[in-house]
């Protein structure tokens, strides 16, 4: 309760704060309060942790990241996320053995695959007050995806080279195919299975809201579980079964409040999820830097200032690999899609720079150090554990810090290619819409005013509302200048009806607080305005 309790403090604390701090690092602060102030402590279960936090918020991120964004960018994506993570387990995993020899390589390969992950929450929250470019994050968010596969499954097997000394590549890589393989059917088989188990019978028995909003909080729960089962990759489960509900939504359409009602369940959980996260590594910061001296000590030294000399020089490792990466993968992109393109072209080297600065780090690296075992095989400590778990931190700190100072300084005024507008499509698709309403609108009209006497009535009503269509299909039909004064009328009359709407409710909560109205009709008519008013916005 008090580490949700700092959660929802850190939202406003974040806010009030007269210079942009980003929200995950007054969360880590808070937590730190919390572990210095009180007794409490939580005695992190690594694989509960992973259980917990990491199915939901990696299925939602693949429910809601943009499909067509997405596949557009898709080979920089699979470059970032796949190359990328190799490269960086390992560079960093020889470089920090070099720069620890007390560390075991074993050891270090594990501690460069659980840095490797990118954080884009942690990325999007430092951006808030300079908005990050869409295409640019939507690359983000689809490496992170990728990413944080691949840096687990990397760590398994770094792990399983340091519990018994020995390491196949060829077994290596049989391991990660079957892994993301059976990971990725298994998200995308439940899904399927659910949804489909789930449109029956709501078809033939009705569909009960509750129901269908507690078996999407279920399925990346369930996917994760039975991954793992199977020594698959639950983390790629979580992820393939996100993306799977986004398709399986559109042939399998829920009802509107479900979706509503969903909607807002699922920012919950991704609210109390992220935030618990980061509050969970401040609340452990002073457990990990009582033990300074007996860490710095596996290194072979007697000042704490060796650790973060060695957070510094991993920074600048996963710095200098990053920037090198995204430089080659974004300059054969452009080269592959404009082969025309004179040489020596290259892309803008502060949009290299940005993309470099948004790798920063977060829940998954947390989540990938935790689940360090704490002994070998033989009994004996796991060697490193604790300087691995400190090193990892460091890094989260310090990417949090650096990409919170440097990333909006390098977004401001930047520019991305320009992106074809969607303006046509939006528009034909609005005008087919239209067109099909008009349809439904006359023959459920005439069915409704069939062998009445008043059928005139139903004749104007429907004529009423066929007119509002035919407006519309007029307005996006029309030439670029028309359009553009629809628009500019549209949004005008949205403005007045908005301020009507907020009249309507002030009025309403009025004649409630005088008892005017029973609480459960003000409470009904409140929800119809707070609808319009989200469809007006």
């Amino acid at each position: 309760m008090v580490l949700l309790l700092a959660v929802v403090v850190s939202g406003a604390v974040s806010r009030m704060l007269p210079v942009a701090v980003p929200t995950p690092l007054v969360q880590i602060a808070l937590g730190f309060v919390v572990g210095l102030a009180t007794h409490l402590r939580v005695a992190l279960d690594p694989e509960l942790f992973m259980l917990l936090f990491l199915p939901p918020l990696l299925f939602l991120d693949g429910w809601r990241i943009p499909k067509d964004a997405l596949f557009k960018d898709l080979s920089t994506v699979f470059e970032l996320a796949l190359g990328l993570v190799l490269l960086t387990v390992v560079g960093m995993g020889f470089l920090i053995h070099w720069m620890i020899p007390a560390m075991p390589l074993a050891v270090a390969f594990a501690l460069a695959a659980v840095i490797s992950p990118t954080d884009p929450i942690a990325v999007s929250a430092i951006a808030a007050r300079v908005p990050i470019p869409k295409r640019m994050m939507h690359i983000l968010e689809g490496e992170s995806l990728l990413n944080d596969a691949s840096g687990l499954v990397c760590l398994r097997v770094a792990i399983a080279a340091a519990l018994t000394g020995s390491f196949s590549a060829t077994g290596a890589a049989l391991n990660f195919l079957w892994m993301a393989g059976a990971g990725i059917f298994v998200g995308v088989a439940l899904t399927l299975a659910v949804t489909r188990t789930k449109a029956w019978v709501s078809r033939r028995f009705g569909e009960e809201t509750g129901s269908q909003i507690l078996i999407s909080v279920l399925i990346p729960f369930g996917a994760y579980l039975i991954a793992e089962h199977v020594h698959a990759s639950g983390i790629l489960a979580a992820v393939a079964a996100g993306v799977t509900m986004s398709f399986a939504e559109i042939s399998r359409q829920a009802l509107a409040v479900t979706r509503m009602r969903r909607n807002s369940v699922w920012d919950t959980i991704q609210f109390a999820a992220n935030g618990m996260i980061f509050v969970l590594l401040g609340e452990q910061l002073p457990e990990i830097l009582s033990g300074l001296d007996q860490t710095v000590a596996l290194t072979g030294h007697a000042s704490p200032w060796w650790l973060a000399l060695y957070v510094a020089a991993i920074m600048a490792g996963l710095a200098a690999l990053r920037f090198g990466w995204v430089w080659v993968s974004f300059r054969i992109t452009l080269l592959r899609r404009a082969p025309g393109r004179e040489t020596g072209s290259s892309p803008p080297w502060r949009l290299v720079a940005a993309m470099s600065f948004a790798g920063v780090r977060g829940a998954i690296t947390l989540a990938g150090v935790l689940t360090l075992p704490m002994v070998m095989g033989n009994g004996t400590p796991f060697p490193g554990r604790e300087l691995a778990i400190f090193l990892a931190t460091g890094v989260i700190l310090s990417s949090l810090v650096l990409a919170s100072i440097g990333l909006p300084l390098l977004l401001r005024g930047l520019t991305m290619p320009p992106e074809p507008s969607q303006q046509a499509a939006e528009d034909m698709a609005r005008v087919a819409a239209a067109e099909a309403a008009i349809k439904t609108i006359e023959r459920v009209q005439h069915a409704l005013a069939e062998g009445r006497n008043d059928a005139d009535v139903y004749a104007a009503a429907g004529a009423r509302i066929m007119d509002g269509y035919r407006e519309r299909i007029e307005g996006l039909s029309a030439g670029s200048d028309a359009s553009q004064v629809a628009r500019a009328n549209e949004g005008i009359e949205r403005e007045l009806r908005l301020a009507a709407v907020r009249a309507e409710r002030a009025e309403i909560m009025a004649i409630a607080r005088e008892r005017g109205l029973g609480s459960e009709l003000a409470a009904r008519l409140v929800r119809e305005l707070d609808l319009l008013e989200v469809r007006y916005r």
